[in-house]
């Protein structure tokens, strides 16, 4: 079988592109790669890139010069989570708080790998989650 090398992308759909862009630069620091009045790309690690699609925006088909991007979306609240180091869990912690942010649940699954969860602005949930989370059984 052919191997996969990461994920590329991961995408939430919104009400409000300012105020999520707002939000999630705010909070992580992430560099604006692209936006036009449908998405907005930013960079998190050298090969991944979190996408913020205005919700409906994304319905028809796009044509670009390379090809088609089909249409997509998705409802209701998503959940995905960013790795943080471990020696930076108190500073996130800390950095989550500060804005004002509720934290709804802080889960220790093994010596050492622990995951903070809080929600973005649409009620998307955000995991911080320390290395080590999916371990091979």
């Amino acid at each position: 079988m052919p191997s996969i090398s990461g994920i590329a992308e991961t995408a939430v759909h919104v009400e409000d592109l300012a105020r999520s862009l707002q939000f999630y630069q705010g909070l992580f620091g992430f560099k604006k790669i692209a936006a036009d009045d449908r998405l907005v790309a930013l960079r998190v690690t050298r090969d991944q890139v979190f996408l913020i699609f205005k919700r409906n925006a994304t319905l028809a088909p796009v044509e670009t010069p390379g090809g088609t991007i089909p249409p997509h979306s998705t409802d209701g609240q998503a959940h995905f989570a960013f790795t943080i180091p471990h020696v930076e869990w108190d500073a996130w912690q800390q950095q989550v708080q500060s804005r004002g942010i509720t934290i709804e649940s802080v889960v220790n699954w093994s010596p050492g790998v622990r995951s903070l969860y809080f929600r973005d602005p649409d009620g998307h949930l955000v995991e911080l989650s320390t290395p080590g989370l999916w371990k091979d059984e």
